[in-house]
């Protein structure tokens, strides 16, 4: 790895929380705020369970003992419940901080939601679209882009002011603790997914990880964790598998350019042949150099008289 990578974390992971009341009865927002509603003992399990496997991710490579790990949680009561368990898993030292981050929350649904209202506002969503649609008093995907993609800023703002202080010798992961939908978008800013991508996204179980990790030219891909299998099943298509495993060893910065929804999918009308680009621009050039001398003759009569 080269050493302008020594600082970036080896890994970002993502973790929704577990089971929680909500999950297990919707009408559970009808009494409770969305932030207050907490994880069911199934859930807690889930997220104990969670933390086990991540420290034993985390501690898989040995030519990396000293690996830490710093920690991103949404200030949901689920969430922050979820990170306590999986926090079981992990020693004092091993744990650089953690932030409480509110840029990371679920979607805004409103406010106390009444389930048959709830019922019908999700299917007039299928309907509209489910990135745009924004509920009643609440948000849309395409709100929680927006706060995701400022988090994301002051995430590269922390790593590129070593503002974690951390020691390059030591072997960094990030763990943000967050939502199904906010997971999706966060995976839907990093890799510059469409709208149209995202809408084929399946939301991750409770407790589930997506786990971006560090290829050996500095680009992250889901690719070098995660099995095809397990991505197809996340709703990635052929296209978007393919780029996840090109970004295994793309340098950073680096440009895939048959990658279509850069370019393909709105040029898709473009002559690949190089030779007729020249051709169609040159006969271009050409009928206006014709027209630019037959103007200039033009004004001469008329400056001659005639």
């Amino acid at each position: 790895m080269s050493s302008d990578n020594k600082l970036l974390p080896k890994r970002i992971i993502l973790v929704r929380h577990g089971e929680s009341e909500g999950n297990l009865d919707t009408s559970a927002y009808t009494t409770t705020p969305d932030h207050k509603i907490q994880l069911t003992e199934s859930g807690l399990l889930q997220a104990r369970e969670a933390g086990a496997r991540l420290r034993s991710l985390l501690s898989s490579n040995p030519s990396s003992p000293e690996w830490r790990v710093y920690f991103y949680v949404s200030p949901y009561d689920r969430t922050r419940s979820t990170l306590r368990e999986i926090g079981r898993s992990f020693s004092r030292r091993r744990v650089i901080g953690v932030r409480e981050e509110c840029r990371i929350r679920e979607q805004d649904f409103g406010n106390f939601q009444v389930q048959e209202r709830m019922r019908a506002t999700k299917k007039v969503r299928e309907r509209f679209g489910r990135f745009f649609y924004r509920f009643p008093e609440g948000e849309s995907a395409a709100d929680v882009f927006d706060r995701v993609s400022s988090f994301l800023e002051s995430l590269w703002r922390d790593i590129d002011m070593n503002r974690l202080h951390m020691n390059p010798t030591h072997e960094l992961n990030f763990v943000i603790v967050s939502h199904g939908l906010t997971s999706r978008v966060f995976l839907m800013k990093w890799f510059k997914w469409t709208v149209e991508q995202f809408e084929a996204l399946n939301n991750p179980g409770n407790s589930e990880v997506r786990v971006m990790e560090l290829g050996q030219g500095g680009d992250y891909s889901l690719a070098i964790h995660h099995t095809e299998e397990e991505l197809e099943r996340w709703g990635l298509s052929p296209e978007m598998i393919a780029d996840q495993k090109w970004r295994v060893n793309a340098h950073k910065g680096e440009w895939k350019e048959d990658c279509k929804w850069y370019f393909g999918d709105f040029f898709d009308h473009m002559a690949n042949d190089s030779d007729q680009e020249s051709e169609a621009t040159e006969e271009v050039e050409t009928k206006s150099n014709e027209e630019l001398t037959n103007s200039e003759d033009n004004s001469e009569e008329l400056c001659n008289g005639k």
